[in-house]
């Protein structure tokens, strides 16, 4: 309702409400399921004997070039996680590789990949929240907490993000058109 427009991907942490809001208010968008949150989540299914093994064979779907043999390799490691006796793992798997494996689509520029299918921007700006409120301890009322949260991303924002460049937009110039 402010005036937000071409967003072609929204990357979460598979929230309840996020991934329904991002298909009912950005219709045009896809969403994308942080990688990280994912492996942690199929990992909690597994017994400890086989993390390591689990580990290396979702490493090795997320180092694919491309989104058809990244869904081929997952079948295949759910196939040997079940002949492991893992069933949740892989139930869970083949559940959720689907919106896991969007930054893989053809839509997104192969340079953006690294940094779209996690969201470690979002989660390293909630550490530093978390960091600055913990040393005030106790505020006296929301306002101020809300005051000093603030001032923490605007001065993160205008500060360390201005002096980078997160993504590279120009590589989706041809593309940006279609999603405005």
């Amino acid at each position: 309702s402010r005036g937000l427009t071409g967003v072609r991907l929204v990357t979460g942490d598979r929230c309840a409400g996020l991934v329904n809001t991002v298909s009912e208010l950005l219709p045009q968008a896809r969403y994308q399921r942080c990688m990280v949150h994912f492996m942690r989540n199929v990992l909690s299914k597994v017994s400890p004997r086989h993390t390591r093994w689990a580990g290396d064979a979702l490493k090795a779907v997320f180092a694919m070039e491309s989104r058809e043999s990244a869904l081929a390799k997952a079948e295949q490691v759910a196939t040997e996680m079940e002949e492991r006796k893992l069933r949740e793992a892989a139930k869970c798997l083949r559940e959720g590789i689907d919106e896991t494996t969007t930054y893989l689509l053809k839509d997104y520029p192969v340079e953006h990949r690294r940094r779209i299918r996690t969201n470690n921007m979002i989660e390293r700006l909630n550490r530093e929240i978390r960091r600055r409120t913990r040393v005030v301890g106790a505020f006296p009322d929301g306002r101020s907490a809300l005051m000093l949260i603030t001032a923490r991303i605007r001065y993160v924002t205008g500060n360390q993000w201005s002096t980078r460049r997160y993504l590279d937009m120009s590589r989706l110039h041809d593309t940006i058109q279609e999603a405005n």
